[in-house]
């Protein structure tokens, strides 16, 4: 027995601590529990596994046509007509195509912008908006550690989710007005006067996830104001450029008026609405510096952190944005593609309200038309649409939020006739 236990200890001197006995290669993630489901996927899942013939799903942010079938934009197989057979499968560099770089800065910043021909840009490819977001996220933790992120309440619940592995820590800023069903103006300007000065702050470019619920002109000015005089760092996520209202330069109205005010900005652009490449994961960060300088040195640091998560970004994608940006005709037609697109989302909102006001419900529905892009923030609560689902096979995420991308000539009555039944007594 002693020379067990002696043996034991030479064992445990070398090859360090014993396991415990009850330790076994089983148990090595026996300790791991289910993660809780997504929100926002969860409700797709829950959907396809309803055998409901009337189900509808207007849960996930996704674009469908008035059949409710996804959809490849004409723009986009043209592309990858163009590009089949043309290109080898080599590694893009860590930055990314730098021809897709290119058009999308043009299309945030401007053609002609200044910060592009003075080379004060640094920018990279990422694996679209998330993608964009994290790299940035993962920048500010490790370049100012100390800084913390303001983001408004309500958003895309992803955003939570970064910026937490990330490790930067987060603040909310007031955003959503519910009685009105609009902008809470007056909080976000006390939040944004309060907040300590030179902090960082999430800011949707266009067509707010989830309320639909977007600044005016004069407000964003006002709030590009109030953000120089407390010098906080505006942080753009532009995931519906052109999908909002059918014109990207007025999508990124508000990018401009904070680049006119001379404010210094990050932007995470995505590709998966307003091109329809969602699986393709094809989107842009972009960080404006003092000089070209100092870009250089910021794009070699978004390089390094880029490198340990994924190496380089995806080929196909970037060839298909660049391509039909890069080519006069092709962008054309995506811009008459992406308006007919944000048309018929407008004109989705203009049905449901006015089948609504037909049932005869006593609450108002003008934010619906009120609110942009692809989602209706509705007003409802998690009681009313657990009713939707359980008894009209209706799926959208608890609180609220209409994906409008899923509404069809084909059911919305249907769908107005669910919200009126289980609203009507509210």
């Amino acid at each position: 027995m002693a020379m067990s236990r002696a043996a034991a200890a030479v064992g445990q001197r070398r090859c360090g601590p014993l396991l415990p006995a009850a330790r076994s290669m089983a148990s090595w993630f026996g300790h791991v529990e289910p993660a809780a489901k997504d929100p926002i996927l969860g409700v797709s899942e829950a959907f396809l596994a309803d055998p409901s013939p009337d189900k509808v799903n207007v849960g996930v942010g996704a674009y469908r046509d008035d059949d409710g079938k996804p959809v490849v934009l004409q723009c986009v197989r043209e592309a990858e007509r163009r590009i089949a057979g043309s290109t080898n499968m080599e590694y893009l560099p860590m930055g990314g195509s730098v021809k897709m770089i290119e058009e999308s800065l043009k299309l945030a910043y401007g053609e002609d912008s200044e910060f592009i021909k003075d080379k004060r840009i640094a920018a990279v490819q990422a694996l679209s908006g998330t993608g964009a977001c994290r790299l940035f996220a993962d920048f500010q933790k490790r370049f100012l550690p100390d800084s913390q992120i303001y983001i408004p309440t309500p958003t895309w619940s992803n955003h939570h989710n970064i910026w937490r592995d990330a490790q930067v820590p987060q603040r909310t800023f007031a955003y959503y007005h519910p009685e009105s069903r609009g902008l809470d103006f007056a909080g976000l300007m006390d939040d944004i006067k309060n907040a300590p000065e030179g902090s960082f702050f999430l800011l949707h470019a266009c067509a707010h996830n989830p309320t639909g619920v977007d600044p005016s002109e004069e407000q964003w000015r006002e709030i590009s104001h109030q953000f120089k005089v407390k010098n906080h760092f505006p942080f753009f996520d532009m995931a519906y450029q052109g999908f909002a209202s059918g014109d990207p330069e007025r999508d990124a109205k508000a990018i401009r008026i904070f680049l006119e005010d001379g404010h210094q900005i990050g932007c995470a652009q995505s590709y998966a609405k307003n091109m329809g490449l969602y699986g393709q994961r094809a989107g842009c960060l972009s960080i404006l510096c003092d000089d070209e300088i100092q870009a250089v040195a910021v794009k070699s640091q978004l390089q390094q952190i880029a490198r340990p998560m994924y190496s380089n970004p995806p080929l196909h994608g970037a060839l298909i944005v660049s391509t039909i940006l890069g080519d006069p005709a092709l962008k054309s037609l995506w811009l008459k593609e992406v308006k007919g697109m944000a048309d018929r989302i407008i004109g989705m909102r203009q049905a449901l309200k006015e089948s609504l006001e037909k049932l005869g419900s006593p609450l108002s529905w003008e934010h619906i038309t009120n609110q942009i892009g692809m989602f209706c923030y509705s007003g409802m609560t998690p009681e009313q649409v657990d009713r939707l689902t359980n008894e009209f096979h209706i799926y959208m995420t608890r609180n609220g939020r209409i994906s409008m991308a899923g509404v069809t000539t084909g059911n919305v009555a249907y769908l107005a006739n669910a919200i009126h039944e289980v609203t009507k007594t509210n």
